[in-house]
Order: C-alpha cells, then sequence, then structure tokens
C-alpha cells in the first residue's frame, strides 16, 4: 500500500521516540549515523527552511535567518544539525524522499493508468516551480562547490528519477533507451527554466505531447 509508505523514513528519522538504528541509518542517504534521533521542532526547523531555500537560495539564507524564523536559540541549531552543509543535505534528503513518494505513488499505485498518463503526471509533478523538485533542481545549480555533500543528494535523486522515467517509457516503445529517459529529464528541467521567465508562455502541455506522440 503506497501510502503506508508515505514518508516512513522521514517520520523515522524526526520522531522524538526511538527508533530502530536500522531505521536511522537508511533516512541519511544510507550512512551509519548512530544515535541521531531529531525530535518534532527539528523537522519544524528543517520545513521553514526548505521554504526559504526554496524561495531565496542555499547561499542568501544563512543561520541568522534560520534561527530567526524557527524561532529557535541559534544553539540549539548547532545541536541539532553541527553545521550549514549537513542540514542542508538532511533538507534535501527530506525533500528527496517525499518527492520519490509521489513518483512511486504514481508508478506504482495507480494501476489502471497507462503509462503515458503516468509519464505526463510524472512530467507535471516536477515542472511545478512551486513544487518539490524545484528545490532539487536549485540545489544542482547553487550546492555543487560550496555544499558537495547535499548536492549528491540532488544528483542521486535525479539518478534515481531517470530511471524511473525509463521504465515508464519502454512501456510505451520497446526500443527507447536510456538517452530517451535523459532527453525526457532535459525537457522538465528546461521547463522549469522557462517557467522561471514570466515573459514566457506555459507550453508544458504543447512540448510532452510533442515528445510522447514522437
Amino acid at each position: 500500500m503506497c501510502q503506508a509508505q508515505s514518508l516512513r523514513l522521514c517520520c523515522a528519522f524526526f520522531s522524538p521516540k526511538k527508533v530502530s538504528h536500522l531505521e536511522t541509518t537508511r533516512i541519511y542517504n544510507g550512512k551509519t549515523m548512530p544515535n541521531l534521533v531529531l525530535p518534532a521542532r527539528a523537522m519544524q526547523v528543517i520545513n521553514t527552511s526548505i521554504n526559504l531555500f526554496h524561495h531565496l537560495g542555499f547561499h542568501t539564507v544563512g543561520i541568522d535567518r534560520i534561527v530567526k524564523e524557527s524561532q529557535i536559540p541559534k544553539a540549539t541549531f548547532y545541536n541539532y544539525f553541527h553545521s550549514k552543509e549537513r542540514f542542508i543535505e538532511i533538507c534535501l534528503t527530506v525533500q528527496k524522499e517525499r518527492l520519490k513518494e509521489k513518483v512511486v505513488s504514481i508508478a506504482e499505485c495507480i494501476s489502471h493508468a497507462s503509462a503515458r498518463d503516468k509519464l505526463k503526471a510524472l512530467y507535471f509533478l516536477h515542472t511545478d516551480v512551486e513544487g518539490l523538485y524545484y528545490l532539487l533542481f536549485k540545489a544542482i545549480f547553487e550546492t555543487k562547490l560550496t555544499y558537495p555533500k547535499a548536492y549528491q543528494v540532488a544528483i542521486k535523486y535525479r539518478t534515481w528519477l531517470m530511471n524511473e522515467i525509463y521504465s515508464q517509457l519502454i512501456k510505451l516503445k520497446t526500443d527507447v533507451t536510456f538517452q530517451d529517459a535523459k532527453l525526457f529529464l532535459y525537457m522538465i528541467e528546461g521547463a522549469i527554466i522557462q517557467l522561471l521567465d514570466s515573459s514566457m508562455a506555459d507550453e508544458r502541455e504543447k512540448v510532452l505531447d510533442c515528445f510522447l506522440n514522437f
């Protein structure tokens, strides 16, 4: 049941209750982080910061802004997260797991939908500039040099998504390649860039139909 999986890893990680070592390990990019269990208050800081990073960028938003908006002492922030890089990595991991849950719901839970409809759903999920993917897309450009571990979270999601796209494309046409899946992903990211330009019309539907018909 897909909804039962909703943010399972994130919830295990941030629950104030104790969780198993396995659950704690799996949430943080597969790295072993013993005894790292954050309370609900830390999750509130993460949600506040995800919104700030989404709209203002990773470099513009500093620790002072985060603690002010979250209404916590700076010492509490460092007690939870230790550094800005680690904090951004955690924020992106949370966002990645939320997004993966939605992708899995589209790919596996909507059993009656065609591959074409699922590809459309994936496309519009990821081309929403107020949606979950935008933060990961922004991270690809803003974190590579200064926050390399956080950058890898975004890159790994991108690779995972390309495989999910390929698994749907091959249902439409058996001779598709990973290059086709990569092209679909480039189309997603091109649409995001286009949407950020207020002077340009929203042509997502038209571009997607052209790709799928081709």
